[in-house]
């Protein structure tokens, strides 16, 4: 019986390529595995009509929109997570659910290996490879493109000698992942930062300098979780979907950065993902109004290890597992309104209520009614300051 190979195929240039090096270099079947994870724009039943074009001898295609948004988004945003303080982990957060479904299905049509389209400049090898080594250690890892340092130009020139049906050609040479979370695109002129990216590029955001009059939503969240919009009760998958839809047509979530990928090399990169930075971005003033001074701020530390754990391509690792249980716990009280404005690239929140809010007025209030006791603060700034004045005593030279 001939040995099979389960692909991971998203009908870019990358995977139609690696189709038939595989079954030339290898003899192995190839099954092509495609995952809906959002990606509009993009027919799943075209695509697995072009693996079979390709030569795969089965293709697998798998909605799971809700899945990706339900166990990867819903954790990211309990994270606020945003590597180098800005990205929103597009890619990184699709690939381990990526992962898990490649083993899966190899497990179950019998294939020993996976396969994916990934250079070896890029995340996604690790992501990928690192999660199946964790879900299904006996499956070995085929990287094609990687292993035969094949440049853009060069896996162009391939598909078009073994006419296979891609889009990609060498006067578009942009590479582009989507997901529902959010869009990414680089190569191309895009490799000089200094380039500045053009309005062609984007396809989730509208032209941010547009003149159009603004939109305010509220959004619900319920122990961290979104779950309405404007009163309207949605599940997760449905609220990214449509805070894309209102915050795109503001522009809202457009990122231009030099990131430092996990290879070690920096990388220019165009993000646009306007649901997912209004939702972040509304999270994080819900929790201001539900989490203790400390735990705040020892989450956002946590955050940051977080965000890097699943860049990494660790997702199912002992420390990122370890710090869900962790941020799960602070999302308890993480319940209530928040009010947001959408105008002119921006989501700015105008108001945030909850009954869980540890905001208290009577506290707060600088007029007449005010409960503070203003008198402790002069014993707490001494008892505060006690040990530096302790040390200045020792370190301070002579005037």
């Amino acid at each position: 019986m001939t040995e099979r190979i389960v692909l991971a195929y998203s009908g870019g240039l990358d995977t139609s390529v690696a189709i038939p090096w595989i079954k030339e270099r290898t003899g192995r079947e190839v099954i092509a595995l495609a995952i809906d994870v959002g990606q509009a724009g993009e027919d799943l039943e075209q695509i697995r009509q072009r693996a079979l074009d390709c030569g795969a001898v089965e293709a697998v295609v798998i909605d799971a929109r809700d899945e990706f948004a339900d166990d990867y988004l819903v954790p990211a945003l309990k994270a606020n997570a945003m590597y180098q303080r800005r990205y929103p982990l597009v890619s990184a957060l699709s690939r381990p659910l990526i992962a898990r479904h490649l083993a899966r299905t190899a497990r179950e049509l019998g294939a020993n290996s996976i396969a994916h389209g990934c250079t070896g400049m890029g995340n996604d090898q690790v992501r990928f490879e690192a999660a199946v080594a964790a879900v299904a250690p006996e499956l070995t890892s085929i990287a094609p493109i990687r292993d035969l340092s094949l440049t853009r130009d060069v896996a162009i020139e391939y598909a078009g000698e073994h006419n296979l049906p891609i889009r990609q050609s060498k006067a578009s040479p942009y590479s582009v992942d989507q997901n529902v979370w959010g869009r990414a695109v680089e190569t191309g002129f895009l490799e000089d930062p200094w380039n500045g990216p053009i309005e062609d590029l984007y396809e989730y955001t509208q032209d941010p300098t547009t003149p159009r009059e603004a939109t305010e939503v509220t959004l619900a969240f319920e122990s961290g979780t979104p779950v309405s919009i404007n009163g309207e009760r949605l599940s997760m998958l449905q609220i990214v979907e449509r805070m894309n839809e209102l915050a795109g047509q503001h522009g809202v979530g457009r990122l231009d950065m030099v990131e430092d990928r996990l290879v070690g090399i920096k990388s220019r990169e165009i993000y646009e993902a306007p649901g997912a930075i209004a939702l972040i971005e509304a999270h994080t003033h819900l929790e201001d109004l539900a989490l203790e001074r400390d735990v705040h701020r020892y989450k956002r530390g946590v955050e940051i290890e977080w965000g890097n754990l699943v860049y990494d391509g660790l997702w199912f690792g002992g420390l990122k597992r370890a710090l869900d249980t962790f941020i799960d716990h602070t999302q308890e009280k993480v319940t209530g309104e928040v009010r947001m404005t959408l105008h002119q690239g921006r989501a700015v929140v105008t108001g945030r209520r909850s009954d869980e809010s540890l905001y208290d007025y009577s506290l707060a209030t600088y007029d007449t009614g005010n409960t503070f006791n203003q008198d402790a603060a002069r014993g707490f700034i001494e008892l505060h300051s006690l040990p530096s004045k302790i040390a200045a005593r020792r370190d301070q030279p002579e005037l």
